[in-house]
């Protein structure tokens, strides 16, 4: 039975999932802007200072925060690293670091190692394996290609450096992530933004609950309550309840986890209105669940 009680969120949230930038590091942000699967980003189209972020952050109870990879050039991925090993001596922000290689490459595995000798920040990587029939929907160039064998050895080796994938894919992908989770047992793999539920329509909302259910029956997958604004561009608490409600039931609360995707979500929103909203929803439920969300899955599953 649901607990309808409100209960006030915990304190010290873990923002599971941001970025911070210097545009002139990231070509996706320079020249004309095209479509992408977040639609118009004039707004983000410049610096995004960790000051800034942390002003915000922290007026909404923020205490610790992961980085993910912002898509620099892939042969900057150690200079990235580099950047944030000094962000962070700075400011004491992020907590953790999941960077970004070319997994498709043989040297990967060598990148990816040499980012674990230049701090003890990094806990993982991330390529966007997301493909769509709508082509600003898609970052992969198929389907398919987490079944590349370079790839797929390159994963392998996030055992032994101890770290985590963040799994970026569709609906229509999750059966084959399914099978691709089941290959690396020694791996933990963060689903990023819920699995990515791109429209309302019954058939598409039913195609994503099959997934997430697929996926959840595999133990070392946990998900990302993030991104819930990446295709209806506003803060919608009627998906995130869907999206919570969902999730909880299939991974339960221990394996689930909040982040803000900022600043890509301040394309639409600012960052008390959208803690506000997931406290809101999360107040139905029990207080442990809402610490395991905004806090105590994270801190274990990136071992803050």
């Amino acid at each position: 039975m649901t607990d309808t009680t409100a209960r006030p969120a915990p304190t010290g949230i873990v923002d599971a999932h941001h970025h911070i930038w210097r545009a002139a590091d990231l070509p996706w942000l320079q020249g004309e802007m095209v479509p992408r699967i977040f639609g118009p980003y004039e707004p983000i189209r410049r610096d995004y200072p960790v000051s800034e972020y942390v002003e915000e952050a922290t007026a909404c109870g923020i205490t610790s925060a992961v980085y993910v990879q912002a898509n620099w050039p892939l042969d900057r991925s150690l200079d990235e690293v580099r950047w944030l090993r000094e962000t962070h001596a700075e400011t004491g922000w992020p907590t953790a670091v999941v960077g970004s290689a070319d997994l498709f490459d043989e040297g990967a595995a060598e990148v990816m190692r040499r980012q674990a000798a230049l701090t003890p920040l990094m806990r993982g990587t991330r390529l966007q394996l997301h493909w769509h029939e709508r082509p600003e929907f898609r970052f992969a160039s198929a389907p398919d290609r987490m079944k590349d064998p370079v790839f797929r050895r390159n994963i392998a080796s996030l055992a032994d450096l101890g770290w985590l994938f963040e799994l970026q894919v569709f609906a229509g992908q999750m059966a084959d992530a399914a099978s691709f989770v089941d290959d690396f047992p020694d791996v933990t793999f963060v689903l990023v933004h819920a699995g990515m539920l791109d429209g309302s329509e019954a058939r598409r909302v039913a195609e994503w609950k099959r997934g997430l259910r697929l996926l959840a029956e595999r133990p070392n997958v946990v998900v990302k309550l993030t991104g819930q604004g990446t295709f209806v561009h506003r803060v919608d608490r009627a998906l995130i309840e869907t999206v919570a409600d969902t999730c909880l039931e299939a991974f339960g609360s221990h394996r689930c986890m909040w982040g803000s995707n900022f600043p890509i979500e301040k394309i639409w929103t600012d960052l008390p209105t959208l803690v506000s909203t997931w406290r809101e929803v999360l107040s139905r439920r029990s207080a442990q669940v809402a610490q395991n969300v905004f806090a105590a899955t994270a801190r274990r599953v990136y071992r803050l």
